[in-house]
Formats: structure tokens, sequence, C-alpha cells
């Protein structure tokens, strides 16, 4: 039997007088992978933080194995307080830690380690954490959200990295396919009470529907049980004082127990609100182009958008997705070519930044745009309060400022004031973060039952595999190329996802070159070791990888191959697609350091 090696055992937290977590339990064993799921709001990151020993429970109790190293990565990472990132990674090491395995994590998830903090992206911030927890290969990995501002290439980087380590593993995600890809056990924490299933995620959903459809006939067999009692105090022949004072107790336990009873919390319950029909056609580019220096968005791409097309775009950070975005709906102009839209277009967007929410409006304020108390929704007017209840938002809400709302409560906000607005044309952009699993099944009903056309960016693969029926998927060097479908069917169509690759930044050794006194004169510019060294073996990696990749092929050439053994084919193909990629890296790596040679030596 697998030795545990965390057991968190009856633990209560109170925040502001309500009940977070009752009596929760929480354990991991040795080669465990469990998925920590529930509502927003169901204390998971509360769990996660007491099992991390970073918030003290009010009661129960938390047991690690002696020897057991545990190490935790938090949704909002703090770097403050370190010169660079290369610091911040090292810090996390304990005496024994390869510090290698540091640089190389740092590398693969694309950062040099010379990054100052304080200039980091969200998704820069995500990585260097993310390095940070994994470099020290602890015992027990606690992974609070670790997919939350990456691109889909560091996802499967990350998924690929957790499915090789030999810790165990507690996470929580609202990414499906990551959750089903990882986990062996699930802990559902619902109404302050955790539950385990000794399955994966895969299995979970079906799990707790029969669990929710046992209680609520247990409730109907309660009531059923205190009407019956009910009728008898009220109609029955009186009988012994003993037995009486037995049933008038057991009426009051009855009562007790169903007052005790903690309600699940409501669904939300979208719709959205229908604008008048668009015409067939609603977005055709013709050949556009656009750059920003020497960065291409967009390389002569035609693209068609119909009456109730639902298109994806997906693609690594900086491939341009956002930017041509606004291309495509003509918030700016293109340098070549033409963009034409169809009639009666009437567009509304999902910013889920949350940049367009102002933190001291309140949450009425914010669904009526500050218009009185009432909103109207698909011609239907509505009290605001009413319509707030839909997205789970308590009557008191109403005057909260949106600075205090969860990051779950702040998504649910956008959905209710976009959602308000008559459309015939959505554009989403990554609509799923934050929102919990329940809410995302909803939106991704509502989304298949609208009537308009939708443009979609996500990182989350099953939520396109649900919505979208085709990917625009960037293929570098302003290349776009459309599959019909969701993600699974374009990597069907592929052979490989968006980069079945590591997350590697092209060298930008002019970049960090710095004049601090601008008056003093700037000494010539000479290739650094590092880049020397590049230089001079990428060469050799370039000849290994065509080798590699011709002995691979030649293998999957045997017609036999698959039928014999279909994990090596699998294994196969994921690594040949690892090859070619590494192989481009390394041929760009090398064009660009052969540029810069003569251009310093020139």
């Amino acid at each position: 039997m697998a030795s545990v090696l965390l057991h968190l055992r009856s633990i209560h937290v109170t925040f502001g007088g309500k009940p977070v977590l009752e009596s929760a339990e929480l354990m991991v064993a040795e080669g465990e992978r469990v998925a920590l799921v529930g509502r927003n709001g169901s204390g998971k990151s509360t769990l996660l933080k007491v099992a991390a020993g970073l918030h003290e429970a009010d009661g129960g109790t938390v047991w690690v194995q002696p020897g057991t190293t545990v190490r935790y990565l938090p949704q909002e990472p703090d770097l403050s307080g370190f010169a660079t990132v290369r610091d911040y990674v090292l810090a996390g090491l304990a005496p024994g830690d390869d510090p290698h395995r540091a640089r190389r994590l740092l590398e693969d998830l694309g950062l040099s380690g010379d990054e100052a903090p304080a200039s980091l992206s969200g998704g820069e911030t995500r990585r260097a954490a993310l390095a940070r927890t994994l470099a020290p290969e602890p015992d027990v990995l606690l992974l609070d959200e670790p997919t939350n501002h990456l691109d889909l290439p560091a996802i499967e980087w990350l998924e690929t990295e957790l499915k090789a380590t030999r810790s165990a593993l507690i996470l929580i995600s609202h990414d499906r396919h990551f959750l089903e890809a990882l986990t062996n056990r699930t802990v559902w924490l619902d109404r302050g009470q955790a539950r385990r299933l000794n399955a994966g995620f895969a299995d979970f959903e079906s799990w707790r529907d029969q669990l929710l459809n046992e209680e609520e006939i247990a409730q109907a067999a309660l009531e059923q049980q205190i009407a019956t009692e009910e009728h008898w105090m009220r109609h029955g022949v009186t009988a012994r004082r003993k037995r009486n004072v037995r049933r008038v107790n057991l009426l009051a336990e009855l009562r007790q127990k169903r007052k005790d009873h903690v309600k699940r919390l409501g669904n939300v319950s979208m719709e959205a609100s229908a604008g008048d029909l668009s015409g067939r056609l609603v977005i055709e580019a013709n050949k556009i182009s656009k750059r920003f220096g020497d960065t291409v968005i967009a390389d002569r791409l035609s693209l068609t958008m119909l009456r109730g097309d639902r298109l994806a775009m997906v693609g690594p950070n900086g491939a341009g997705k956002t930017t041509l975005i606004k291309l495509l709906t003509r918030a700016i102009e293109p340098d070549e070519g033409s963009v034409r839209h169809g009639t009666n277009l009437q567009i509304v967007t999902l910013d889920q930044s949350r940049q367009s929410l102002d933190p001291n409006a309140t949450v009425a304020d914010v669904i009526t745009d500050g218009r009185g108390q009432s909103v109207t929704v698909n011609g239907e007017t509505r009290h605001v309060v009413s319509y707030m209840r839909d997205f789970l938002f308590q009557p008191e809400q109403a005057r909260t400022p949106v600075s205090v709302l969860s990051g779950g409560e702040r998504a649910r906000l956008i959905l209710a004031r976009e959602l308000a607005k008559p459309s015939n044309f959505l554009i989403l952009d990554e609509p799923t973060n934050d929102l919990d699993l329940e809410t995302l099944d909803l939106l991704q009903e509502l989304l298949s039952a609208y009537p308009g056309t939708i443009l979609l960016v996500s990182h989350d693969r099953d939520f396109l595999d649900r919505v979208a029926t085709s990917v625009l998927m960037a293929d570098g060097k302003g290349k776009w190329i459309e599959y019909a479908g969701g993600y699974s069917d374009m990597m069907a169509q592929r052979g490989e996802g968006v980069a079945a690759r590591r997350v590697v930044k092209a060298p930008a050794p002019a970049k960090r070159e710095r004049v601090d006194a601008p008056t003093t004169p700037a000494v010539k510019r000479k290739l650094s070791y590092k880049e020397k060294f590049a230089l001079e073996n990428l060469p050799r990696d370039i000849a290994r990888l065509n080798a590699e990749i011709a002995d691979i092929e030649a293998r999957m050439a045997d017609g036999d191959f698959f039928t014999r053994d279909p994990d090596g084919f699998a294994k196969a193909s994921l690594r040949h697609a690892e090859a070619r990629a590494a192989l481009e890296t390394a041929e760009d790596q090398w064009l660009e350091l052969e540029l810069l040679k003569g251009e310093l030596e020139g």
C-alpha cells in the first residue's frame, strides 16, 4: 500500500463568521494525483494554503510524513524583493537541490533568468513561479490554477512535465483536459465538506451527479417523514404518554435535520440578449497584412466568416491574436489588403482582462451601466437584483464595489453585463478565466444555442472542442491556417497541437545591451561566449535532430508498427513532433546568430 505523505483531518476555517470549511479531509499518498474541485468560493485555495502551512485552520490537524518535501504554487506569485527571476527561482531550492534543473526549467519556459520581476507579464510571472515550484522535485506538489495566464504551448509543456514527475500532486484547475490527463483521484469540496473519489477527474461529473440525485431522494424522503409525523401530531389517536413524548421528540429531530441541511448553491442561469439577424456575410478579409517593426502579425491573410460560424483563434502568446481581432473588427487598419463587414452587425466583446471594470463601481451599476435599477434582456425588463441572482450574486451584493470581488465573481459580472446587450456577433477573449466548471458548462451551452456568430480566443482545449466549428492557428511569421472542427480535430489534422515543443524564446542579445550613461561612447558589440558556443554547437544539434527524425520516420513507415505496439507508435509520433519543433527552433536560433555575427563583423 502506498505511503501517505500528507493528511489534513477535520479542517475548520471561518471567514467573517461564515464557515468556509467544516471537517474537511484531504489526503495524498505516493503516486496519487488529486484533482481538488468545487464551485468558486468553496474553499479550494484556502484548503491548499492550509496544506502548505500558509494559513492556520481554526480547527483540525495537518500531518506531513517526516522527511517529506512540499512545494506550493500560489495563484498570485509574489516576486518582490528579488533582483532577477533567476534569484527568485534559486531561492526556492533547498541544500542539495540541483541548480542546473532550475536553469533548465527557466529555459524551457522561455525565460533567461535575467528578467527584472517588475517587468514581467502575467504569463511570465506564472512561468517563473512554476520553475521555482518544480525545480526542487518535491515529494508533494500543491498547484493552484497552474495554467492561468499560460498559452497553449506552455500548457502542453507543463502537462508533459507533470506526467513525467514522480511527485504526488494536489491540483486545482478549471481546465478539464488538464485535469483528465493528470489525475487519478478527485476530492470534491461542496458546502464545506470534502468528498473523495478514488478515480480521476474523468469520472468525477457522473459520480457528482449521482451523489446529488441520492441527496435529493433522501431530502424528499425526509420531507415525507416530517409530513407523516405532523399529521399524527394533529390527528393521531392519543396513546401512552411515553409514546407521545417519543413521537414529539422524533418530529423535533426531523425538523432540526431539515434545518441543518445546507442547500446547494443554485446554478448560474445565463441568457444572451439576441440582436437583429445579421447578413449572411459577417467578415471578409482579403489578403490583409500587418506588421509592427520586425514583428509580422498577418501576411496576406484571406478569411471569410459567415453567420453562425464559431471561429477560434489559437497560438502562443505574442502571435498577434488580439491584434488580428482588431484588424477583423476594423478597430485598426491593415497595412495592405481590406476587411469588409456584412450588414446589420451588432458586436459585443467580452473583455476578460477585467480592465473595463471600474473598481469603485458597484455590482448593480456595472450591470445597468449606472442607469437605474433595471436591465432589459431579450425585450424583458427585469430588476437588477433579480438578474444578479441568475449569476449567483446575492441581493446584498448589489452595492458591493468591484474592488472587493473575487476573480470568479468579476468574471461572472462581466458575463452578466455583456450578455444583457443585444448582439449578433460575440467576441470572446479568454472567457474561461476564473470560471468554475459548472459555470463553464452553462457558458458552453449558451454559446452552442447562440443564434449569431462567435469569434473566440481561448487556451482551454476542452472549451475549444465544445464551442468552435473551426480553428485559426498561428503558424508563425504572420501565417494563419484554418482547420475545420475544434482543437482535437486540428490536432488530428496537424499531428500535433499548437506547439508540441519547449517554449523557448529566440535569443535577443541586442535588447539586453544597456547603456546606462548616454554620454559614454558605446563599446563595439561582440558575440558573447554563450552566443559563440551556441553558434558552434547548433549545427551538431541540427544534424542529430535530422538523424533522429529520419530514424523515427523509418520506424513509423512500418505498416505493422501501430498494430504491434500502439503505445510505442504513440510515443514515436509524439517524439517525432517534438523533434521537428526542436529542429525548427534550433535552425531559427542558428540563422539569427549567423545574421547577428554578420552585422557585428560587418
